[in-house]
């Protein structure tokens, strides 16, 4: 094990530097993080970034805090060799690799914990006997799902999100000055296509894409869940990404994959564990939420372009537009037959029109419909001004 542990931590033997593009919105959130009790959780879709984040923030670690590079822990808990052993047991032979005492404070960075089954009961056992500060990461949210409450009142979530619109330039390497303000739009276009998955925007390879794409349905879902038929649970998401910005009916969908309603909602929710998709509830009372059906959004729209192709900009647009006011917690709209697509926390009132404009009866209910804020989005102008 400690010739693995060596590999894991460059950083013991030599100076670090590594040459990524910084998300900056992101590590600037886990350093404020730093110095508080709290395990901080990082998540979000497979490949998304969170390994390279938390490299990023040990290299930060060690030359702004100057904190000693060998009391700093990263490991990988789905790696081969290291199935058999706890988490405890890990950082007890780390914690012997370097002779050091219960009481000295350690960072430990924990890369997918959700391997691990009884994860939350052992890093509750950090947190309150260790003194140690704790970053875990997970490709799934099942890692939220704590039935135990283990870790209720000791997290942190911090939920990374495919690239945004700037992120996407900067990892491009375009810079757009004022002279050239109407390439915005031909490079908007352009991240439409191309979605936030940091690999695949970098390189451009359709490939590496695809087998993302597989290993989350087929090792995360199909093998982690025993499902028999593979087929289904493909042809399900090619469904899903056809809906993308749509309201989905579970029974339409159990009956087109010929499968029972119950078996529909629970490949949902894998789907949704995975970070695939997303799902917004109607706005209204609890019973109106439970009995209406739900709105779904790709985790990523380049994903969902594998499957659909890039046709339906309109629906592209409006996924994009979910995915930068996720953390407004948005539902739908819905009135007398009309839908608007989101109405957030903040009171705020959005429809999304791709080059077009808002007319008839659901403009009528969009100027009825009281709210603090009433926004259209119909360009990307009004995309990036978005909170």
């Amino acid at each position: 094990m400690e010739q693995l542990l060596f590999r894991f931590n460059p950083w013991w033997e030599e100076d670090i530097s590594h040459n990524f593009v910084q998300r900056n919105t992101y590590l600037d959130q886990m350093e404020k993080l730093l110095k508080r009790k709290n395990i901080v959780i990082l998540t979000g879709l497979r490949r998304i970034g969170k390994t390279t984040l938390i490299k990023l923030f040990i290299e930060r670690m060690i030359k702004n805090y100057k904190i000693e590079p060998r009391h700093i822990f990263y490991v990988s808990l789905d790696a081969y060799g290291l199935e058999h052993y706890s988490i405890m047991e890990i950082i007890d032979e780390y914690r012997k690799i370097h002779k050091l005492s219960f009481s000295k404070e350690i960072y430990l960075f924990l890369d997918e914990v959700a391997y691990r089954d009884a994860f939350q009961q052992e890093l509750k056992n950090l947190y309150d006997l260790g003194n140690v500060k704790i970053y875990a990461s997970s490709s799934s949210s099942s890692v939220l799902k704590d039935r135990k409450a283990f870790l209720t009142g000791r997290e942190k979530i911090i939920e990374l999100l495919p690239l945004t619109f700037e992120e996407f330039l900067v990892f491009k390497g375009i810079k757009i000055g004022k002279a050239d303000s109407h390439l915005v739009d031909v490079y908007f276009e352009e991240y439409m296509q191309t979605g936030g998955v940091p690999e695949y925007v970098l390189t451009g390879d359709i490939n590496y894409l695809a087998e993302l794409l597989d290993d989350i349905i087929y090792k995360d879902i199909i093998a982690a869940h025993g499902i028999k038929d593979k087929k289904i649970i493909r042809d399900y998401f090619r469904l899903l990404m056809e809906r993308a910005g749509k309201q989905l009916s579970l029974n339409k969908i159990a009956k087109v994959l010929d499968i029972g309603v119950d078996t529909a909602r629970r490949f949902l929710s894998y789907f949704e564990t995975t970070y695939l998709i997303y799902t917004v509830e109607r706005c209204g009372k609890l019973n109106e939420r439970l009995k209406s059906p739900k709105k779904i959004y790709a985790g990523d729209v380049g994903i969902k372009n594998i499957f659909t192709g890039f046709r339906d900009k309109g629906a592209v647009f409006e996924n994009l537009v979910y995915l930068k006011i996720k953390h407004t917690n948005p539902c739908y709209f819905y009135k007398d037959g009309v839908e608007i697509d989101f109405f957030t926390e903040a009171n705020t009132l959005i429809e999304t029109k791709y080059n077009s404009a808002l007319l008839g009866k659901q403009k009528k209910v969009f100027d009825s419909t009281s709210a603090e804020k009433k926004l259209v989005i119909k360009n990307v102008q009004n995309f990036m001004e978005l909170p």
